[in-house]
């Protein structure tokens, strides 16, 4: 007689976080007043990067990756300005801001109402990436440059979940596009390296389109 093994159960894989995202008809488009600086040039953001780094040392910036539904695909929403570049809603914090706080203040700047007192509800998920500037005009890196003493500036992505319905109303002189996943996957040479990880950096999500 030998020894009878009992069948070993296959180890389940752990399931895939769910997101939800709704249709892009379901969102409102509208636009208000530009915005100053909205069109800096690469030179200009050097010298205002150098400035800030003098006077309040390491740069933070907050970033949120905002998706909807077209054509039965994710698409992310991006800002472009001046029909070239493209950038996701955001920006720097203040001095001792906290991530979230200063996140909602820069969507609210970016995408809602000039209202200052209006609170436009954003849901802020949680930081699916972290970038790394080694200098003032270097290429960002998803980790810190081990070439470097100081780091200049920490770019993270944070993912905020819309409602089913909602407005957006964003100064005319940036554009908000709906651009697929497919798109920027990979394509460093339109998007840059940020935005184009996006896709892997949602690998780890199962979207469920939400129609009703």
């Amino acid at each position: 007689m030998g020894l009878e093994m009992a069948p070993v159960e296959a180890e389940r894989s752990p399931e895939q976080p769910e997101l939800e995202i709704y249709p892009l008809c379901r969102y409102y488009f509208g636009a208000r007043d530009a915005r100053t600086g909205a069109g800096e040039t690469a030179a200009d953001r050097a010298l205002r990067l150098k400035s800030n780094f003098a006077a309040h040392g390491l740069r933070t910036c907050v970033h949120g990756v905002l998706l909807v539904e077209l054509s039965g695909h994710p698409h992310v929403l991006l800002l472009q300005v001046r029909n070239s570049s493209f950038l996701l809603p955001g920006g720097r914090l203040r001095p001792a801001e906290q991530d979230v706080q200063g996140l909602k203040r820069k969507l609210s700047s970016k995408l809602a109402s000039a209202d200052p007192n209006g609170d436009h509800h954003w849901q802020i998920g949680e930081c699916i990436g972290m970038w790394w500037r080694s200098e003032f005009e270097a290429r960002p890196f998803p980790y810190p440059p081990p070439s470097t003493r100081a780091p200049k500036e920490c770019v993270k992505l944070f993912l905020v979940r819309l409602p089913m319905a909602r407005q957006f109303i964003v100064p005319r002189n940036l554009k908000l596009l709906a651009v697929p996943l497919s798109q920027i996957h990979d394509n460093y040479q339109v998007y840059g390296p940020i935005i184009s990880g996006i896709p892997n950096l949602l690998s780890k999500f199962s979207f469920n389109v939400v129609r009703d």
